[in-house]
């Protein structure tokens, strides 16, 4: 059985800094591309970042991509993501989702991705 647990999400003021880690299990961590994404209260879950498989590619969203890093390490079998500079407007639960779809590189639609953590919120008071 496929996990994914999110963890190191909470409140933070303006101008912070988080890691938030993903630690998956029931699966073979190397053979998935992984992807954060995020999803505030009233709106629709929001791409951020994805990683390849080897943890060399990575792709972000533009209007987040000075600010946020994805990374891996395949031998824990954890996706990371370092959020600097925070803002309010981060404010939101964060997801991981993993694909093995051989269709889908880097994808940044949920729908294309095969499995999904309960998520962690984050918090970013002004």
């Amino acid at each position: 059985q496929v996990q994914l647990v999110e963890s190191g999400g909470g409140l933070v003021q303006a101008g912070g800094s988080l890691r938030l880690s993903c630690a998956a299990s029931g699966l073979i961590f190397g053979d998935y591309g992984m992807g954060w994404f995020r999803q505030a209260p009233g709106q629709e879950r929001e791409f951020v970042a994805s990683i390849g498989r080897g943890g060399g590619n990575t792709y972000y969203a533009d209007s987040l991509k000075s600010r946020f890093t994805i990374s891996r390490d395949n031998a824990k079998n954890t996706v990371y993501l370092q959020i600097d500079s925070m803002k309010p407007e981060d404010t939101a639960v964060y997801y991981c989702a993993a694909v093995n779809d051989p269709r889908y590189y880097l994808p940044t639609i949920p729908a294309q991705y095969e499995y999904w953590g309960q998520g962690t919120q984050v918090t970013v008071s002004s």
